[in-house]
């Protein structure tokens, strides 16, 4: 199979548990990995995935709605791209939460899911 990656989409949200994450917000990563076959594909956007309609539908749904948990958004976004992009045939989709309130140092907190056509 092969996969278009889109790495690091960098958006400013309002998602988490507490208070403070909600008034302030917070910077939040995504990547999207599209995985849908392509060896043979024309030179022709119309029978590919659109990349700046795929990064308008992770910026919306980043931006949209609060969720406490970025494990729910990953799962929206997944949904969300492969509703919209019928040629898909699976998606990775991490959200990286590199500003997370723990009491520590730690370079990075991300959700991962992988979806496939047949989760719809």
């Amino acid at each position: 199979m092969s996969r278009v990656v889109l790495e690091g989409l960098e958006f400013h949200a309002r998602h988490g548990v507490y208070e403070t994450e909600a008034v302030l917000g917070a910077r939040f990563v995504v990547d999207a990995e599209l995985h849908y076959p392509f060896a043979d594909l024309p030179d022709d956007l119309d029978a590919a995935v659109n990349y700046a309609e795929v990064y308008e539908a992770v910026r919306q749904e980043v931006t949209g709605e609060r969720h406490q948990l970025i494990e729910v958004l990953a799962g929206r976004i997944a949904r969300r791209l492969l509703a919209d992009q019928p040629r898909l045939e699976r998606v990775v989709v991490r959200v990286h939460k590199p500003f997370a309130p723990l009491p520590g140092v730690f370079r990075n907190v991300f959700a991962e899911l992988q979806l496939g056509r047949e989760a719809l």
